[in-house]
């Protein structure tokens, strides 16, 4: 583990994609409740069924890749894609007609050593 660095070659982003039904009350509460538990967890709306995580390892991303699948409901899909900290610094972001590009915003990260 003394040979590990960090870089964006290691660090993982977790997207997690969601298809959820909300045709009735019930299904509309199972879906809060999935949104609520990403949130508690540290994801972040990127849109409306896409949720993010910044994660300094891939054994940190299969972590909460097993917690989205402990509070997962009887209906609907969930993917969960990882990428590289490098592969999503590539990722091209447009807003409206416009066409402009806009990159997303990236965390800081700090080297104590």
């Amino acid at each position: 583990m003394s040979q590990y660095r960090f870089n964006k070659y290691n660090i993982m982003w977790l997207f997690i994609m969601f298809d959820l039904p909300v045709v009735t009350k019930k299904q509309r509460k199972a879906a809060t409740r999935f949104r609520n538990n990403l949130l508690k967890n540290g994801f972040v709306m990127m849109q409306y069924s896409i949720y993010i995580k910044h994660c300094p390892s891939y054994e940190n991303v299969c972590t909460y890749i097993r917690k989205v699948e402990n509070f997962l409901e009887d209906e609907g899909q969930v993917t969960a894609l990882m990428i590289t900290d490098k592969q999503y610094a590539g990722m091209q972001v447009f807003y409206g007609a416009e066409k402009s590009l806009k990159k997303p915003k990236m965390s800081m990260q700090l080297e104590l050593f």
